[in-house]
């Protein structure tokens, strides 16, 4: 069965993680892992494993682990197979009826508020960037259609990391983001950050003009060179051969451009997973800011909700610490009859405030368009 035909199998609580080169989706729980400490995360989970060839764990990290656990499961069932692209771009669009209420947190003028202090507490805090966060609540009365999202997510991103993963409670992550944090497979380990966005356009001498726009902005090279800079020193000690890009990419996905850079390396001590990996990485400047805990505290004072698995980590590992770990953005998640959207964006001194809310608007189409929605 090739991944076109397996998210039809697809029921809330299951895993879900599709890529370019292959989709793994496993289903029930052999084993749960919750814990705030990673390290201790990734060294029970190997254990775990060892001895069940084909076994992995999978799950979640939050986006404060100090006070949220991370969630990992071993499915009872494990399927990987190839990509779901090219076929799932046949597939049908699946209708979604739409919400009965729809609720901003905060409500725009209060998130141009928050960017607008938060551009003032740059200097005073000793910041380079902070990322500031807004949601949407949608109300489903006969609960949410979590497979219909999901199956047009598959349908309409045939690149970046598209996403299901079970949560406590009885609740689910999903999303599609275009970030890879770390991937080891043996010695070579491959971390991608996204940092610096524009959004695009069907009109296609708009969108090029927005792609050349963000290459030549000096507000999102500065804040993508934040990011770019702490993902090289942090794998720096675990890892010889860095390379490094001079300069970063223009990628994009179907609703916004980003630039990158792609950093590649080869692990020194064979034992280090990339759960652990992750973990050392995690928050990066990409969805928390520079430095990190001064960041994370005017985050805390400034948005009016927790993040929960919101700018976390989603992914798999193997019984061999191989894995691979995307950054939980452009997702929602759902509980029984509600779906909380998440978009960000980074607050840099040159940061316009309603440029910021613009751009949190434009994040939020991965989802909405995935639901047939114009909000």
């Amino acid at each position: 069965m090739d991944a076109a035909e397996l998210i039809e199998d697809y029921t809330p609580g299951d895993f879900w993680f599709a890529t370019s080169r292959h989709t793994i989706f496993g289903s029930g729980s052999r084993l749960t892992f919750t814990d705030t400490d990673v390290s201790a995360l990734s060294d029970e989970v190997p254990a775990a494993l060892a001895g069940n060839p084909g076994s992995l764990a999978v799950g979640v990290l939050p986006f404060d682990t100090t006070a949220t656990p991370g969630y990992l499961v071993v499915p009872e069932t494990v399927q990987v197979t190839g990509p779901a692209h090219p076929a799932a771009a046949g597939l049908p669009r699946l209708t979604i009826d739409g919400p009965a209420a729809v609720r901003a947190v905060p409500e725009p003028v209060g998130h141009v508020e928050a960017v607008a202090r938060a551009v003032r507490a740059l200097p005073d805090r000793g910041l380079r960037k902070v990322v500031l966060a807004r949601a949407l609540d949608l109300e489903f009365p006969a609960g949410v259609p979590v497979r219909s999202v999901l199956h047009n997510l598959v349908k309409d991103n045939p690149h970046g990391y598209t996403f299901a993963a079970a949560l406590p409670g009885d609740r689910s992550l999903i999303g599609a983001t275009p970030e890879l944090l770390l991937s080891r497979s043996g010695r070579r380990v491959v971390s991608h950050p996204h940092a610096g966005s524009a959004p695009r356009s069907a009109d296609p001498v708009t969108d090029r003009e927005n792609a050349e726009r963000l290459a030549s902005s000096r507000k999102d090279h500065v804040e993508h060179a934040v990011l770019s800079e702490a993902i090289v020193e942090t794998l720096r000690p675990f890892c010889r051969n860095l390379h490094v890009p001079s300069s970063p990419s223009l990628v994009s996905t179907p609703t916004m451009w980003h630039l990158s850079t792609m950093v590649t390396g080869e692990l020194v001590d064979p034992d280090v997973t990339a759960l652990h990996l992750a973990g050392a990485l995690h928050p990066t400047p990409a969805i928390c800011g520079s430095p990190t805990e001064e960041a994370r505290q005017l985050v805390g004072e400034l948005e009016p909700f927790d993040r929960g698995y919101y700018a976390g980590t989603v992914g798999w590992m193997d019984a061999q610490g191989d894995g691979e770990w995307a950054v939980s953005i452009r997702c929602a998640e759902v509980s029984e009859s509600r779906l909380r959207l998440y978009a960000g964006g980074g607050i840099v001194p040159a940061s316009d405030p309603k440029a910021e809310l613009d751009e949190t608007s434009a994040k939020f189409q991965t989802l909405l368009r995935a639901m047939g929605l114009d909000l």
